[in-house]
């Protein structure tokens, strides 16, 4: 027998938007121990750094012990964040991690010392969903509820400018957002997507901020973090969403994969998925240092046999490392925070290319 208790919420993460959820929920004390359901939870510690949440406004907002809390079972890979995983039982009663500032719930199994251990949290329940009108029991609530659906074809044939990098924290989301700032300016209607990596709507936010006409991410779909397997149909439906009659009908999508071309997010599949790059106008890629870049040009021409449009990130901070690009590897190099123009004329150029090469259709 499913035992349901109601509970108010104070914190409501950016993770559980699709759900839909209010801050007056009910719960139900049979959970489901799988990526992408929603449960409440009662934070137990307090913390001095990374001790702040996403809720489902975009605002960051500190979280404090005894706060209840609504978060997305999820798994996470960071190099420099937390990794964890969904156990594979979970009851009310236990103790879970918060395992990213976007609300995903799991348990931690490595951390890094620069944020310390993660928020724990006592697991009070299921969050449960009343999908149709007068339902009176619920199930629990995923955050596939209202989701756009993946696709198996791709119908979006609209040119896009992928934004990679070699790792997390590389530069890829100021790269991203100047992309979307200055393609807008020159006149044309840019889309935005977070395709990859762990849910956070931070980043889709600073893009639409810097004038994209939509921006949606990965969560949109009903993933609370990515990985192999699953990237390629998230991202077809994600783009095909963009073109629907009442889409966004964009001239151009920039499209951030987060983490690292050799992390454990997917991005990998997305790159060799010959319909995506198909209609890659352009590569940007955001690396910290010379190594990083002269590995990211390797991969990207014997792993994906792809171009390399520009190099940005911390690699191109000053002329040191913008010589060795453009010297040893042949490769334009502007930084996207004192350049960002330089990167935007190469991604132009780019697009130009692509449309004269594609009969000048989007």
């Amino acid at each position: 027998m499913v035992v349901t208790t109601r509970v108010r919420l104070n914190r409501l993460s950016s993770s559980t938007r699709n759900a839909g959820l209010t801050e007056e929920v009910f719960l139900g004390d049979e959970i489901v121990a799988s990526e992408g359901y929603v449960l409440a939870v009662r934070i137990l510690t307090d913390k001095s750094n990374y001790n702040v949440m996403e809720d489902t406004s975009g605002r960051m907002v500190e979280l404090r012990s005894g706060d209840v809390m609504a978060g997305t079972l999820g798994s996470r890979r960071a190099l420099r964040g937390y990794a964890g995983e969904v156990p594979s039982v979970i009851s009310v009663g236990d103790t879970i991690d918060v395992l990213n500032l976007g609300g995903i719930l799991g348990r931690c199994t490595s951390q890094n010392p620069d944020i310390g251990p993660p928020f724990q949290a006592e697991v009070l329940g299921a969050v449960l969903s009343f999908p149709a009108l007068g339902d009176r029991v619920g199930r629990p609530a995923h955050i596939r509820d209202r989701a756009i659906a993946p696709a198996e074809v791709l119908h979006c044939t609209v040119p896009v400018v992928y934004v990679a990098g070699t790792c997390m924290n590389a530069g890829k989301t100021v790269a991203a957002t100047e992309l979307v700032r200055g393609l807008s300016r020159g006149g044309l209607r840019v889309a935005a997507l977070k395709l990859t990596g762990v849910s956070l709507m931070r980043d889709a936010l600073s893009m639409r901020d810097a004038g994209a006409v939509a921006a949606l991410t990965f969560n949109d779909a009903g993933a609370a973090s990515t990985h192999a397997g699953m990237t390629v149909p998230v991202a077809r439906g994600l783009m095909n969403k963009l073109v629907e009659p009442l889409g966004a009908r964009p001239d151009v999508i920039v499209a951030e994969l987060g983490d690292g071309i050799l992390g454990e997010y997917g991005v990998q599949d997305i790159l060799r998925a010959p319909d995506l790059t198909k209609y890659g106008a352009a590569y940007v890629m955001a690396a910290p240092d010379p190594v990083a870049c002269w590995g990211a040009r390797e991969i990207m021409r014997d792993d994906f046999n792809l171009p390399i449009t520009v190099i940005t990130g911390p690699a191109t901070d000053n002329a040191v490392g913008r010589d060795y690009i453009t010297a040893s590897l042949g490769l334009p190099a502007h930084n996207a925070r004192r350049d960002a123009e330089g990167m935007i004329e190469r991604v132009r150029e780019a697009l130009e290319v692509w449309h004269a090469a594609n009969g000048g259709a989007a």
